[in-house]
């Protein structure tokens, strides 16, 4: 898997070590990637040096520990801690997840922390999510019909209509997906990538909305859609289990099937 986005005309170069507080437990050492640009200097890596039996079991709580004993300038997203907001999505051992469901012991060796690739870097762990927001807000992410409500009523669905909903709707936006896929690498400016295109059928497999039509027009795009080759990153990264290849092949299909 390909790295994180560097800064223009930068090198990563030896970063500082920072012995536990802790000394004399079970330890181990994150290697975390820094860049502040504020500061001026290339990004470099800092090590860490961790008490396990100081510390939580998850990635996360490691990297909390970090930051309120060793150095309160690491800066990265977090928020539920419960693999439910998607806010702590980085690259963990070569691998894009969230640091809130990735246990420390499931990680052999030296721990090596990254931003998530193929995203320009705000600062440390933190990523540029303008254009992935940009790229869900095109999609226009909501019910969109045109009859009215029935008077006093909502939308009804089947149990079936609404089961194929599921394995879509849980998508919490983490952007693991997206930046694990070579084709997002490639042409994030153009291709809306495996999160984005799995947002946009949740929509199209909706029963209750009647713009069908005008979404698929809007996907009919030869890098839009159509730049996915089927590699299967993102279902292998995906921290929630879904599938955003099969919903790309079904959005391929429902294109075909309406010029029959």
């Amino acid at each position: 898997m390909a790295e994180f986005t560097l800064p223009k005309n930068s090198k990563i170069k030896g970063g500082q070590k920072h012995p536990s507080p802790q000394p004399g437990g079970t330890m181990r050492n994150f290697k975390v990637y820094r860049y502040d640009p504020d500061s001026g200097q290339n990004p470099r890596y800092d090590t860490f040096e961790v008490n396990l039996d100081e510390c939580g079991p998850m990635v996360l709580d490691a990297l909390i520990k970090i930051k309120s004993e060793q150095d309160p300038s690491l800066t990265f997203r977090r928020s539920c801690r419960e693999g439910i907001c998607g806010s702590c999505s980085m690259n963990i051992d070569g691998r894009n997840g969230l640091a809130c469901t990735i246990a420390i012991e499931d990680v052999k060796g030296e721990i090596k922390i990254t931003p998530l690739p193929a995203m320009d870097v705000i600062k440390d762990l933190v990523p540029d999510f303008t254009r992935f927001y940009a790229q869900y807000a095109s999609i226009t992410p909501w019910l969109q019909t045109v009859t009215p409500p029935p008077a006093g009523k909502e939308r009804l669905q089947s149990p079936e209509e609404r089961a194929k909903l599921d394995g879509l709707y849980e998508c919490i936006l983490c952007a693991c997906c997206s930046t694990s896929c070579p084709s997002y690498w490639w042409n994030s400016d153009k291709f809306l990538g495996p999160a984005i295109l799995l947002q946009a059928y949740r929509w199209l497999a909706d029963s209750r909305d009647e713009m069908t039509g005008e979404r698929l027009d809007a996907l009919e795009d030869p890098f839009r859609l159509y730049r996915c080759h089927t590699i299967m990153n993102c279902a292998n990264t995906c921290p929630k289990g879904l599938s955003p290849a099969k919903a790309i092949a079904e959005i391929k299909k429902m294109e075909v099937e309406r010029l029959v």
